[in-house]
């Protein structure tokens, strides 16, 4: 399109100034006229006029005519024209309206399109996962699988369940689906756990244990210390509810089957830890102090069994076994043997526990004889009194038995105190340290010294009423007490506690130990000092004559069983620590023994002298059985006598003694 130069704009500009409006500047018709006409030359621009009015004129009749011929078309055109302004405004203003609303449009197509992708992406999920329908049933059906499993026992399938949960947690955490599953799964193995540390805790073996604890530690919920604590936990609340379930009724029994299940029980528990902690493994491979810590815990627990079996025993003796604690204490031994072969040998804490029940037990059977003598002394009447001896007895001595003085069984307090004091020397036997003599030298000198207290209290009571029979009586009472019963009492302390085996024990020589005092013997001084004013001062032969041989009634029969004898021989595992029946002479009583068969005045009656030891009470005056005295531990043997008429007769026997030659100075 052809434009005005800037220098011919300024021509024109001066040439025709205002002649024509500015907007013709741009019309290209306009321009292509004035660079024609600037070519004219003077003649032809002179009539150029001429030209354009005449164009002028040509142009506005045909103007005319074509209106006048086509006026119509020029109505129509008109009127077309107003149609399409008034049609303009009306789609103006449909413009302005869709201006208006096209915003909103946009944005819920906006919306629409975000739907759709979100619809499409559903369906592509959905499409997934109907293709992996299988593979999301296997994991939504995890919890419930790990809890069949858990309750069955398949603990190996449980554990790799679990194993596989983590892992679906570690890439997963953050789906709710997942953590959801991994909570229940939580839930199960809790579950297991309390299964295998209740498994723990009955009476299972080595193979299971081994299993139990291997399925603990791939758990990974416990640390080594903290495993181990928990196993002794569990085992020990096993142990304990079969300690609890020994009925306490008997001691004996109770104390018997508690060795009897800590010795099987407590061993197996210790081989199971044994075999499950390596200990020694942990110790040579590292010093560290947590491994030392770890292995200390065992022994804690074993040294805290120990001790509460010794509290137990302790308790059950002291309620008492009977004669049955040498068999007690054989069952201890072997129980702590046993454990030697763990390191866990404690029988040397078992023998201070013995040594203080063999003396309890000792000491209690002093108090009863004593308290039985004070009670019988409280009704004794001296005109009671039978003559015995030993003249007209057949007897079978036996080399090295001890027989208590048959004299005793003229004066009934005496013979039942002898009878206690016997049974107590026959308990302690059983059990005997060396290590007790001094106490049972002083409990047994208390007990005598209680004596010479009833004694003198009885002569004070009665003295003032004694006839000269009676004063004779008692006098020949103390004679017997003091010349007949003290030294037998005493050679059976000797006996009991050998003084050549005190000297070998303390390194010192025979001759040494009467300077100790009380070791193994009776200090018959001081016994007899608060009764000295009593005793006759000269030597004085008493003749004890019998009485009556033969009785209408049916006679008493008085049993005096063995206690001291050098044959017997008995083994027990306590050999080392404690004194043994053959070290002592001391043979445990028989039922079978023979009996001596002394007939009582005629002034006597049963009544007076029924007690425990020396009469049961189920035996009668009329009664065709005996009545028995255990004389606990003499060898005196069967007396029986027959007359004419081929039926026993038991005849009294007379026995000569100087009983003042006896009293030691």
């Amino acid at each position: 399109m052809a434009t005005i130069d800037v220098e011919d704009e300024t021509i024109l500009t001066a040439i025709f100034k205002d002649s024509f409006p500015d907007s013709w500047k741009d019309n290209p018709d306009f321009v292509q006229y004035l660079a024609e006409l600037s070519s004219f030359g003077i003649e032809k621009l002179s009539r150029e006029p001429e030209r354009l009015s005449e164009e002028k004129s040509q142009i506005l009749e045909e103007t005319q005519d074509l209106a006048f011929h086509n006026y119509k078309t020029f109505i129509q055109t008109a009127e077309c024209s107003r149609e399409i302004f008034e049609d303009f405004q009306i789609i103006e203003k449909h413009v302005e309206n869709l201006l208006e609303k096209l915003p909103p449009f946009s944005n819920e197509c906006e919306n629409i399109a975000k739907r759709a992708q979100e619809i499409n992406s559903s369906r592509r999920m959905n499409s997934l996962t109907l293709q992996r329908h299988t593979q999301l049933l296997e994991i939504l059906e995890m919890p419930q699988l790990m809890d069949t499993c858990v309750r069955n026992g398949y603990y190996e399938e449980a554990l790799e369940l679990t194993a596989h949960v983590k892992r679906l947690e570690k890439k997963h955490c953050n789906i709710p689906v997942i953590a959801n599953i991994v909570n229940e799964v939580k839930n199960s193995t809790q579950l297991m756990l309390n299964q295998l540390i209740q498994q723990l805790r009955t009476n299972i073996q080595l193979p299971l244990c081994l299993r139990v604890i291997g399925y603990l530690r791939r758990m990974d919920v416990f640390s080594e210390a903290e495993l181990r604590i928990k196993f002794l936990q569990a085992r020990d609340t096993w142990f304990q509810s079969i300690l609890d379930a020994i009925p306490r009724d008997d001691a004996y029994i109770h104390i018997t089957k508690t060795i009897e299940a800590s010795r099987v029980h407590l061993f197996d528990i210790i081989t199971q830890y044994r075999a499950i902690f390596s200990d020694e493994d942990s110790l040579i491979s590292s010093q560290r102090e947590d491994f030392l810590y770890e292995a200390s815990l065992f022994h804690s627990w074993v040294i805290q069994k120990v001790s509460q079996f010794l509290t137990t025993l302790k308790e059950d003796l002291e309620y008492g076994v009977g004669g049955r604690l040498d068999s007690l204490l054989g069952q201890c031994m072997y129980f702590s043997l046993s454990f030697s072969r763990v390191g866990a040998d404690f029988r040397g804490l078992l023998a201070p526990i013995f040594q203080q029940a063999a003396l309890n037990g000792f000491q209690l059977t002093l108090n009863e004889a004593n308290k039985k003598f004070e009670d019988v002394m409280q009704s004794y009447n001296l005109m009671t009194v039978t003559s015995t001896g030993t003249k007209g007895y057949n007897m079978s001595f036996q080399p090295g038995q001890l027989f208590p003085p048959s004299v005793l069984l003229d004066f009934q307090p005496l013979a039942m105190y002898c009878n206690h004091l016997l049974s107590a020397f026959n308990d302690l036997r059983l059990c005997a340290p060396l290590s007790l003599a001094c106490d049972v030298n002083n409990a047994l000198q208390n007990s005598l010294l209680a004596v010479n207290r009833v004694i003198l209290s009885f002569h004070r009571a009665e003295e003032p009423t004694f006839n000269t029979q009676e004063r004779e009586h008692f006098q020949y009472f103390l004679q017997v007490y003091t010349a007949d019963l003290l030294p037998y009492l005493n050679q059976c302390l000797q006996t009991l506690f050998p003084p050549t085996q005190l000297a070998q024990l303390l390194g010192i020589t025979i001759a040494e130990m009467s300077v100790l005092g009380n070791s193994g013997s009776l200090d018959l001084t001081t016994i007899l000092d608060s009764l000295s004013h009593l005793l006759p001062e000269k030597e004085e032969e008493v003749s004890i004559t019998t009485v009556e041989e033969n009785l209408s009634e049916s006679p008493t029969v008085m049993k005096v069983s063995p206690v001291i004898s050098p044959d017997d021989h008995s083994s027990d595992t306590s050999t080392q620590l404690f004194t043994d029946a053959t070290d002592t002479n001391l043979p445990q009583s028989s039922p079978s023994e023979k009996e001596a068969y002394i007939e009582p005045s005629e002034t006597q009656t049963i009544d007076e002298f029924s007690t425990e030891t020396l009469y049961p009470s189920e035996a009668s005056p009329n009664s065709e059985s005996a009545v028995k005295s255990e004389l606990v531990p003499s060898f005196l043997p069967t007396v029986e006598m027959e007359d004419n008429n081929s039926s026993p007769v038991h005849t009294p026997v007379t026995v000569e003694t100087s009983l003042a030659n006896d009293i030691p100075e």
